[in-house]
């Protein structure tokens, strides 16, 4: 079995989005490797973000995890500070970096434009995302096509890692899912859904009330044509809820195409209203069941502990190999 490593910011609304383009994704992959999926917490404080919403949303997120099929039998799950090897591994990693490279990550750029201050654990976050990956020695980390590039410097120090000290980190995959990767905003579709979108009415929360779901569906834009077709360049909010009503009924989009010939949009946007909320109903049950319970502080403590036992150990093998061990003195016999 292959080891994959994948997590999430506890941060903003979780979406449909990212239920999509994720957590599903995470649920199938479970099965078939030694997966670890972390709450990123870390990477959170790279921005502002208040103390009690952080400790909110990183419980919310771990409920989550679980409630979409994430089973703690399976799957490693855990959050991110409280192994401190990611941070430790971070630093080491970012010694290593150069400001040349880290200053080209498109995220960096794009994050910290227009801002009249920028932290330094922005321009450093991909050797923090880079230490995440290398301490479990993941092979497969699922992503987006915006974290595509920070896969890629992972590799570029786990190579350079390997060529100064010796062969210690494996070398990782980017896993790109073919469908869902780019679930788009409800009110300007030609936008990814965002969980840090200011406006409510463009994303699914994926605690939203069913009526709230049904309203924001029935608000969403499409077009004038009044054709429910895919073509994602003429009609990207059509082609939106066509792939979300895909993916989450098992429906090819030309079956859908030919269901909705000759019906009107509202007939089509009522019934993806109901797909979405048939599946995000048993979640939302299963969630309510776990945010304030001992089920849920225990799993994350065994996540920890399983977590926090491989870490260590590869990053003895790193301290090692860098020569941050103390040199102990000679005992006379």
């Amino acid at each position: 079995m292959k080891t994959i490593f994948s997590g999430i910011k506890p941060t903003g609304t979780v979406t449909l989005g990212n239920y999509i383009g994720a957590m599903k994704h995470f649920v199938n992959l479970q099965d078939e490797h030694d997966a670890y999926y972390c709450i990123v917490d870390l990477h959170s404080i790279t921005v502002d973000i208040d103390r009690v919403e952080l400790m909110n949303n990183t419980r919310a997120l771990a409920a989550l995890y679980i409630a979409s099929g994430l089973n703690p039998e399976k799957s490693t799950i855990f959050v991110q500070s409280e192994v401190k090897a990611h941070a430790q591994l971070g630093w080491m990693l970012t010694c290593l970096s150069g400001m040349g490279e880290l200053e080209r990550m498109t995220q960096y750029k794009d994050k910290s434009q227009g801002k009249d201050r920028i932290g330094a654990g922005l321009f450093v976050y991909p050797t923090l995302m880079a230490a995440d990956i290398l301490l479990y020695d993941a092979e497969l980390v699922p992503v987006g096509d915006d974290q595509k590039q920070h896969i890629e410097l992972t590799r570029d120090l786990a190579q350079r890692f390997n060529s100064r000290y010796y062969e210690t980190f494996k070398m990782p995959e980017p896993v790109i899912a073919e469908t869902g990767a780019r679930i788009m905003s409800l009110t300007s579709p030609d936008k990814k859904m965002s969980k840090t979108d200011t406006n409510p009415k463009g994303y699914i929360s994926m605690l939203d009330a069913p009526d709230v779901i049904r309203k924001k569906i029935k608000s969403a834009v499409t077009d004038s044509e009044g054709i429910v077709r895919f073509d994602r360049e003429n009609k990207p909010g059509v082609s939106n809820l066509l792939e979300i009503y895909s993916l989450l009924a098992g429906i090819s989009i030309k079956d859908l195409e030919a269901k909705y010939d000759g019906l009107n949009y509202g007939v089509f946007k009522a019934d993806v209203a109901e797909v979405i909320v048939a599946e995000l109903e048993p979640i939302q049950q299963r969630y309510h069941e776990l945010i304030d319970s001992e089920e849920l502080d225990l799993i994350l403590d065994q996540g920890r502990d399983k977590a926090e036992l491989v870490a260590s150990r590869k990053l003895a093998k790193v301290e090692k190999a860098m020569g941050l061990q103390r040199k102990r003195a000679k005992v006379k016999k």
